[in-house]
């Protein structure tokens, strides 16, 4: 139906559905995907549910996948399909397919003020680029740029890039990672098991037992100042994070702010914004004065995958 678009935000465990109609979406529905045998089986039932004047024949879908071509395999899943058979098996007049963190880079335009956090200085001039750095499950990173009054989206793998250290324990810690895999990412400590890597690191540095924590274990002794150990890895955590995303804006350039999307830091932000994330962000020697001009904001949007995939633009017929 005109005007109404199907659209899907899948993961390796969890699937949800919506129709997006003027940059909205409505109909959500969530379910796990071990429960259908394809994409093509659950977007059906999705689409089967709905009534007939609400059924849409254009499609956006985001995955938890890179996307190059027609072909595409989720990561942590055993789906795969064809983007062009997806489309003429479920009757579809338009579809498209992008990384899970490229639509939710594209929600950043499209969030009401109610929906972010400023962390910093407000800096309501700012605009141009826009950086989006996502520690969840890995490290997404995305770039928005403005151009003829639409965004263009670059999305990337800023998350694989060496991990960058800027302190004597830094160092150590970058130091013990090196002994567990021969290239340490970003990835490696701005990730749900990254938070769990720091918190190894830093057992190992003072010569104690690391307890068997998982990452929401480390946030909720970090937050609840019940482990000190915790606390400290938490505290590195937002370290880390505040130098990737000034190396970030000063890589692309992003006047128009730093974003960070992603699961972790949605119930600390409090906490995240009394860090040291800020300070490290602009700790770029003579280019601090350019750095302490760009905002940054926590994205508190709890889907803002398939509010990006409302707006953004469809495949071509």
């Amino acid at each position: 139906m005109s005007g109404l678009r199907v659209i899907a935000d899948v993961g390796g465990t969890n699937a949800r559905f919506a129709v997006a109609e003027k940059g909205a979406y409505s109909d959500l529905s969530h379910v796990e995907v071990s429960h259908f045998a394809s994409l093509q089986d659950a977007l059906a039932t999705y689409l089967d549910k709905l009534p007939p004047t609400r059924r849409p024949t254009e499609a956006a879908v985001a995955v938890a996948a890179p996307v190059f071509g027609d072909k595409v395999s989720l990561t942590n899943h055993g789906w795969s399909f064809s983007i062009e058979e997806l489309k003429r098996n479920l009757g579809l007049t338009s579809l498209r397919v992008v990384n899970d963190f490229a639509a939710t880079a594209m929600a950043v335009p499209h969030l009401p003020e109610k929906d972010v956090f400023l962390v910093g200085p407000e800096c309501p001039h700012a605009q141009g680029p826009i950086g989006i750095l996502g520690p969840g499950t890995g490290l997404g990173v995305c770039t928005l740029i403005p151009q003829a009054g639409r965004w263009t989206i670059v999305p990337g793998e800023g998350g694989h890039v060496t991990l960058p250290t800027s302190t004597a324990l830094e160092d150590q810690i970058a130091a013990y990672l090196r002994t567990r895999w021969p290239h340490v990412s970003a990835e490696r400590v701005l990730s749900g098991s990254g938070l769990v890597n720091l918190y190894q690191a830093l057992c190992f540095i003072d010569g104690s037992t690391a307890r068997e924590f998982s990452p929401a274990d480390v946030t909720d002794h970090a937050i609840k100042k019940t482990d000190g150990t915790c606390v400290r890895a938490f505290e590195c955590f937002c370290a880390f994070l505040g130098t990737v995303a000034g190396d970030l804006a000063l890589t692309i350039g992003a006047t128009g702010g730093v974003y960070i999307a992603g699961g972790i830091l949605l119930r600390f932000r409090e906490a995240f914004a009394s860090s040291a994330f800020r300070e490290r962000f602009e700790s770029k020697g003579r280019f601090q004065h350019f750095l302490s001009a760009i905002p940054t904001r926590l994205v508190l949007e709890e889907s803002p995958a398939l509010l990006g995939l409302a707006n953004i633009p469809s495949a071509s017929g």
